[in-house]
């Protein structure tokens, strides 16, 4: 995109983040809900078409600018991000990488338009960082596949129109390269969702199982129309989610500096606004340090990808290091604001309470720590 085209759409997603979703996070953790209209908003806005290519009537942005929108988006509740979020991620991105052009035509568009809600089931009730060890099966059946098993933690299942599922074709195999990648359409029969899941944060966001029964899909269901390669497809996708999540994450810590500096500012003891002690300082000044430090690391392994070096590691310690640091930063604004942060009535509660999963899903912190341990090792053995 342009840049002075892609700076307006930053100012206007700035603007709506700030204006138009920060005074609505209370009602959003109150109801458990985005309202319907925001959703609207969000469409004509553009948000559900940020990362489909303009091919397909999207906005093709780039891994830097993605990061940069997602860094602004991150300054307001996670509930908002997550309603297009798996759309723009994890949920149509097996399609772009590694879809048909057929596969691309049919769904890519109505994505774009914010028609199509996109959900990614990899994880299920044994397999979650084994994603490997996945149980769900696809057996061949005249003209296309049969697919039996549940899917756990699928975020958006409740309104998705369609699930990138990822299914064992090779049951001799029970690694890796026994796995397939489908795009399901969520009306196909034999497909159920379980109850919708309470969570610890992060309210508005929808959470449930996705069971399927001997659900048949045709053979135009497979993504890429290739056996085999589900798993690959699932760990790219991985790369570039695990890169959009730890921009938002450095959005959210941006906010919370703002929240304790503006609280330290205002609020007084010992006849001086705590601000001036410097205890409160070193919080602050160590959240600031961090939080650009991770923004820095963001952008950088953005920038690889769109130059397209190898961003396995660049992606992981990506979203180790802005996962655990907004954890740290939630912390640290919890104690500027005192008895005042354990109270639900100041943001910096709920954001405590939402920044937990940041360092779960789409790999957990562990995951991280070996995918990067492991990089770094095979680097060290190459050279030597």
């Amino acid at each position: 995109m342009e840049t002075d085209v892609f700076e307006q759409l930053l100012q206007s997603v700035r603007d709506f983040v700030r204006g138009r979703l920060v005074p609505l996070e209370k009602k959003v953790e109150e109801d458990d809900a985005v309202p319907d209209e925001i959703v609207a908003e969000m469409r004509e806005m553009g948000f559900f078409a940020l990362t489909i290519p303009t091919d397909y009537g999207g906005l093709g942005l780039t891994s830097v600018e993605e990061a940069r929108v997602a860094m602004e988006i991150g300054w307001t509740s996670p509930a908002f991000r997550s309603v297009f979020g798996t759309t723009i991620g994890i949920g149509s991105q097996g399609i772009v990488i590694d879809g048909t052009d057929e596969q691309k035509s049919k769904y890519l568009p109505c994505m774009a338009r914010g028609e199509l809600i996109a959900s990614f089931c990899l994880t299920e009730p044994n397999s979650g960082s084994d994603a490997a060890s996945l149980k769900t099966t696809a057996e061949r059946v005249e003209g296309g596949y049969r697919l039996n098993g549940t899917k756990r933690y699928i975020t958006n299942a409740p309104r998705a129109g369609v699930f990138t599922v990822m299914a064992r074709t090779d049951r001799k195999s029970d690694g890796a390269s026994g796995v397939s990648a489908f795009i399901v359409d969520a009306d196909t029969a034999g497909i159920s969702l379980g109850r919708p899941e309470r969570k610890m944060g992060q309210r508005g966001t929808h959470v449930c199982d996705v069971i399927f029964a001997d659900c048949f899909v045709p053979d135009s269901a497979l993504i890429g129309g290739v056996e085999g390669k589900g798993f690959r497809t699932a760990m790219k996708v991985l790369d570039r989610g695990r890169l959009h999540v730890a921009a938002f994450c450095v959005g959210t810590a941006d906010r919370l500096i703002d929240e304790m500096v503006r609280y330290a500012d205002g609020r007084t003891q010992f006849k001086k606004r705590i601000s001036e002690f410097q205890l409160i300082q070193a919080m602050i000044a160590d959240s600031e340090v961090e939080k650009e430090a991770a923004r820095a690391l963001v952008l950088q392994s953005a920038h690889m990808r769109d130059t397209d070096e190898p961003i396995v590691k660049a992606a992981a310690m990506s979203k180790y290091y802005a996962s655990e640091m907004v954890g740290r930063v939630a912390d640290r604004a919890v104690q500027v604001f005192g008895g005042a942060g354990y109270i639900a009535e100041y943001c910096v509660e709920r954001f405590y309470r939402d920044v937990r999963l940041f360092r779960i899903y789409e790999g957990t912190s562990q995951i991280q720590q070996l995918v990067i341990a492991r990089e770094v090792l095979n680097e060290h053995r190459r050279q030597g």
